[in-house]
């Protein structure tokens, strides 16, 4: 059983941490009307920021400014943000092994590998959510008493930093190094280093049976505190004057590290547990760089326009909510100077 941990703050009105949009964009509002009547009814919020502001959103299905919305595997962006922060104070370095954090890891097939492999999806451990027979198949996992104890005896498939395939288990690996490293659950340290500076109060990440915060994903949060994740990463790490996690560390995150467009319509690049693409708008190419999470839950970075998407969807395990949130993103930058 799943336990939540649901940490309320109260410092910040209930708008949130970002006040009405003085000037709202007329051209994007419309942009958002289009999807008021859709064939899937499960898209839940956009929100759309511009230079720090918000310019436009819209709330769809029955969707409110105060939902809390689980935005599935997002959330693994949000745990490459936590570990940068742990990298800025000195309590980790990603060159590192997964073992020098996480004793009990040494002797296991994850125990020797780089943390900087473990973030780009490279460990070289036989897991894979696309195969339900993979040995450290998320699913797996999440049914395990013991999570943290069933993988360190997932075994290796490739030699480390070889191979990408994408999976959860590397993503709650590096949830568990944070929490080593910092001495605290890293819903905790997110809660005091990242959330409460950015003004986020209400929010909820699941921890798994072993106690530990799901780095993989699971965290809950209302769609302008989504945004403002992202506002973070467009402003270089830096919300309203303080700085929260270095440039250097989101310089490198979103740096893509390997090439996915193979195996991914969606993506050119992969970095630390965040994407790279570039579109074509208009004849223009438009660098993108996003969280992306299962059914269409998206932060979409648009430094080139100053643009930050957020998307709340339920379309869980159903392809066209990852299309539907890419057709959202294209409309937008095409309406955008």
């Amino acid at each position: 059983m799943l336990r939540l941990s649901c940490l309320l703050l109260s410092a910040v009105s209930a708008l949130g941490a970002h006040a009405e949009p003085a000037a709202p964009s007329e051209p994007l509002t419309a942009v958002l009307a289009r999807w008021d009547q859709t064939e899937h009814p499960d898209l839940r919020a956009v929100v759309v920021m511009q230079q720090g502001q918000v310019v436009a959103e819209r709330y769809y299905n029955g969707g409110t400014r105060e939902e809390l919305h689980d935005v599935r595997s997002a959330g693994k962006s949000v745990t490459a943000l936590l570990v940068g922060i742990a990298r800025d104070q000195g309590r980790l370095q990603i060159d590192q092994p997964v073992q020098r954090y996480w004793k009990q890891a040494a002797g296991t097939a994850i125990g020797p590998v780089a943390l900087r492999d473990v973030l780009s999806m490279r460990s070289g451990l036989a897991a894979d959510d696309e195969e339900a027979s993979s040995p450290g198949n998320e699913d797996r996992m999440d049914a395990a008493r013991d999570p943290k104890a069933f993988v360190l005896t997932v075994p290796r498939a490739a030699p480390p930093g070889t191979e990408y395939r994408y999976n959860s288990l590397t993503s709650y690996v590096a949830g568990v190094v944070v929490t080593e490293a910092v001495g605290k659950p890293m819903d905790v340290f997110a809660r005091q280093y990242l959330f409460a500076p950015l003004g986020i109060q209400r929010w909820q990440w699941a921890r798994d049976a072993s106690g530990i915060t799901k780095g993989q994903g699971n965290l809950s949060l209302r769609a302008r505190d989504f945004a403002t994740l992202g506002e973070l990463v467009r402003s270089d790490g830096v919300y309203q004057g303080k700085r929260i996690v270095s440039a250097a560390w989101l310089r490198d995150a979103l740096t893509p590290h390997v090439a996915i467009g193979d195996s991914d319509p969606y993506a050119d690049g992969y970095g630390y547990y965040w994407y790279a693409k570039t579109h074509d708008i208009n004849g223009t190419p438009v660098p993108v760089r996003f969280a992306s999470g299962n059914g269409g839950n998206k932060i979409y970075v648009v430094p080139s326009r100053q643009l930050v998407v957020a998307i709340t969807s339920s379309a869980y395990g159903k392809g066209y909510g990852q299309r539907r949130s890419e057709a959202i993103l294209k409309a937008l930058l095409a309406a955008t100077p």
